[in-house]
């Protein structure tokens, strides 16, 4: 009996189990499928789906480092940090040997500047794998923001003996002990680079400007010395005894060594420009003497194959100095010589032309520079107008139709805008009015706002039997804009006039002749007219008798005064 009472409890323990067993497979069967599903809605892009989902994956199965994982990354993305670090820790320590969570932790960690925290966990992923000698240079980089000065020296070392030395691992090594205040050790890490590496001069040099560092100026010229006896024209030596000789004060030697660089043809350009700025702006604090800084120009450009950064550096020089503009052109033409891709340089020369309204000059160094520097549109807009002043409408047009087909994003849209506004001005005197109308609507959209534009727009319109209602409105925003310009003020009350609002086209051709004593013909007949319809016709004759003066063959305006009446052109 009691034999079948335990068999009968075995049994019933056996059917429990069978239980807990289907459950936990239910489960892990539900956590499948939502997390299968998280994965899909996180693959289009459904985030707040995916963000559900992964929640109640941790509801069915709290330590599944797959789910922590990705559902950190969503808390970091919304910025709750500390969520997001709970859950990647959590994934790391579920799973320590899974390199990502353990790189994804300590980039966490590093993002709340827990340091400490990050050391510990890049150390375990070095001590997984090796081979990711990027961890060490993580590892350096922390330790030194926790400013463990001896542990990032520990971390160089083992650096040093995966790739042996070099100039970057001493310098930071040399560095560092700097900062322990042992400069000896300092010293030595150089020196045993240079000793190392007998034959690389730039070594030695390295150990000489190291020897300065620590006061030790002496030694520091011998080194310095000894390799400018071997070569000559080292570079790095030359800029480390030019240092040496300012820090003991021997002025007159430092500007003998500087200019042995400047004329030195291995050096760098960019370290000439450097040098020779610097010389400007002492020059300048001292008074100003252009001549010494002119004849270390002159030294410099005569060397063998001259840059073109140096020439133009010397015009900006002399442009600074406020020289004869004769002598700065020249010098442009130099900078164009050594390289005809310098855009600012032939602007500078346009510019010069355009103040001298030399228009053929303008056209000319316009027309070369398209050769060179097809995309800059001031060439064309500089050679479209030079044209224009000289009444060559033909060649005007074809400037600014090129000057269009080098519009990109990057395009000014002031000068976008212009370009389209001049166009419409030719074209308009061409009599092709539609095309002009089309290049003003072009020119509006780059610049809704080009003041020049409304106005000829507007006014082309009026006395083409265009849209009247739009004229109107665009001359508005002129006088809005210039409320004493009487070139706007006219437009505006010719449009007024020609709607038949002819009082108020007297209050704002008035204004037009009280800012403006001097305008022209065109001006002073549209008063006429104006005076003509609103009755006054004493001062319309007075008013058309002085136009006609300025306009002796417009016959309309013959027949008016004969007349004494408006007549409709």
């Amino acid at each position: 009996m009691r034999g079948m009472i335990r068999l009968t409890a075995i049994f019933v323990l056996f059917l429990c189990c069978l239980g807990i067993f289907a459950q936990t497979d239910d489960v892990q069967r539900r956590y499948e499928v939502t997390f299968h599903e998280a994965m899909l809605q996180r693959q289009k892009g459904h985030h707040d789906a995916a963000f559900d989902l992964l929640s109640r994956c941790l509801e069915l199965k709290p330590n599944a480092s797959e789910a922590c994982f990705f559902l950190a990354q969503y808390y970091s993305e919304i910025k709750k940090t500390d969520q997001a670090l709970v859950l990647f820790k959590k994934a790391s320590d579920l799973c320590p040997d899974n390199l990502t969570y353990m790189e994804t932790l300590a980039q966490a960690y590093i993002a709340k500047e827990k340091y400490a925290d990050a050391i510990t966990v890049v150390e375990k992923m070095y001590e997984q794998d090796k081979s990711r000698q990027e961890l060490l240079e993580m590892l350096y980089r922390l330790y030194y923001q926790e400013k463990d000065f001896q542990k990032s020296i520990d971390v160089l070392d083992r650096m040093e003996l995966i790739d042996g030395k070099s100039e970057r691992i001493s310098l930071a090594k040399s560095a560092l002990y700097m900062e322990l205040d042992n400069n000896e050790k300092a010293l030595s890490t150089i020196k045993s680079l240079s000793d190392e590496h007998p034959y690389d001069l730039n070594y030695r040099t390295l150990y000489a400007n190291t020897l300065m560092g620590n006061d030790r100026m002496d030694e520091a010229y011998d080194i310095l010395e000894s390799i400018l006896k071997e070569e000559p024209r080292n570079v790095k030596a030359q800029q480390s005894l030019r240092t040496f000789f300012i820090r003991t004060e021997d002025f007159e030697a430092a500007d003998s060594v500087t200019h042995c660089i400047l004329v030195n043809k291995d050096t760098e350009i960019s370290d000439k420009v450097y040098l020779l700025r610097q010389m400007i702006t002492e020059n300048e604090q001292a008074g100003g003497d252009s001549t010494e800084i002119l004849h270390i120009f002159q030294d410099i450009l005569q060397q063998p194959e001259p840059d073109a950064d140096i020439a133009e550096l010397k015009a900006a020089y002399m442009d600074l100095k406020q020289m004869p503009r004769d002598s700065i052109a020249a010098a442009l033409q130099l900078v164009l010589k050594l390289d005809p891709n310098r855009t600012s340089a032939r602007l500078h020369l346009v510019q010069y032309a355009w103040e001298d309204n030399d228009n053929d000059r303008i056209i000319s160094l316009c027309q070369e520079a398209r050769q060179y520097n097809p995309e800059e549109m001031a060439f064309y807009y500089y050679q479209g107008i030079a044209y224009y002043r000289k009444e060559d409408t033909d060649n005007a047009l074809e400037a600014f139709r090129n000057g269009i087909n080098v519009i990109d994003d990057h395009s000014s849209p002031a000068i976008v805008s212009d370009f389209y506004s001049v166009m419409g001005d030719l074209l308009f005197q061409k009599d092709r009015c539609a095309e002009a109308f089309a290049a003003y609507d072009s020119c509006l959209q780059w610049k809704p706002d080009n003041i020049g534009c409304l106005n000829n727009y507007a006014y082309y319109l009026s006395i083409n039997n265009g849209d009247l209602e739009k004229a109107e409105e665009m001359s508005y925003k002129t006088i809005k804009a210039e409320p004493k310009n009487s070139t706007y003020l006219d437009t505006y009350a010719w449009i007024l006039f020609m709607q038949g609002r002819y009082a108020e086209a007297r209050i704002y051709i008035e204004q037009a002749l009280q800012n403006d004593s001097a305008v022209g013909a065109v001006v002073t007949e549209h008063a006429g007219d104006i005076y003509a319809l609103n009755g006054d016709m004493t001062t319309a004759l007075d008013l058309w008798k002085k136009a006609y003066e300025e306009a002796p063959d417009n016959k309309v305006l013959r027949r008016k005064i004969k007349r004494k009446k408006y007549i409709k052109q």
